[in-house]
C-alpha cells in the first residue's frame, strides 16, 4: 500500500509517497480503508519536530514513527475479534495514527460511523475536533461545526487572512499535490 512517510524532520520537502506493508489489524481494532484524511497542526509539528518540548514523544533526533495524519474517513475493511460496533462496509470517520496512508489500523473506540450528510472530506476534518467521536454517538449534533462569532477582542488579528493562518498546512498540501496519485483530498 502506499503512505507519506518521513525519514527526518524538517520542511515539507521530506515527505515521500513510498510503499509500505500493509498494516494488521489487532483484536480491538479496525483496520479502515482511508477515503479523506485532513491535514492540520498536529500534522506539522510531527513533520518538523516542533516545538522541542513535544521531541520525547515524537522523536529526539529523528520521527518514532514516520506516518503522518491523525485524522480519518473512510470505509471498514477488516475488523479485530473483539470489535463489537463496526462490521466491514460501514462508513466510519475518526482518529488513528498515520492516516495519510491507503489503510490504517485505528481502535474501535477512536472512531465513529458517519453520518450520511456529510462527504468523507468533511468528515475527515470533525476527527480531531470530536475527542471521541464513539462517546458522540453516530450522529452530530444539529448546530455542531458552525462558526460562531468570536468573543470581542478574540478574533483573529486584524488584516489577517486564511492563507497566512494555515501557512504550513497550504505547504504541506501542496507538496504531496505534486506527487502522482497522493492521497491528498
Amino acid at each position: 500500500m502506499r503512505a507519506i512517510v518521513q525519514d527526518r524532520f524538517g520542511p515539507p520537502d521530506v515527505l515521500e509517497l513510498r510503499e509500505v506493508d500493509a498494516p494488521r489489524v489487532g483484536d480491538g481494532e479496525v483496520l479502515v480503508r482511508v477515503r479523506a484524511a485532513s491535514v492540520n497542526p498536529a500534522d506539522w509539528y510531527l513533520m518538523t519536530g516542533t516545538p522541542w518540548l513535544g521531541r520525547p514523544q515524537t522523536g529526539l533526533r529523528r520521527p518514532r514513527s514516520g506516518r503522518l495524519g491523525v485524522d480519518l474517513a473512510g470505509e471498514v475493511a477488516a475488523v479485530g475479534r473483539d470489535v463489537t460496533r463496526f462490521r466491514p462496509g460501514d462508513a466510519v470517520f475518526g482518529t488513528g495514527d498515520g492516516t495519510l496512508a491507503e489503510y490504517v489500523p485505528a481502535a474501535e473506540a477512536r472512531l465513529a460511523l458517519k453520518p450520511a450528510r456529510l462527504s468523507f472530506g468533511e468528515a475527515a476534518g470533525r476527527g480531531r475536533h470530536l475527542r471521541r467521536p464513539a462517546r458522540q454517538g453516530a450522529d452530530l449534533p444539529a448546530d455542531r461545526g458552525r462558526r460562531r462569532p468570536p468573543p470581542p477582542g478574540r478574533g483573529p488579528r486584524p488584516g489577517a487572512s486564511w492563507s497566512s493562518a494555515c501557512e504550513p498546512q497550504a505547504q504541506m498540501a501542496s507538496t504531496w499535490v505534486r506527487h502522482p496519485g497522493s492521497l491528498c483530498t
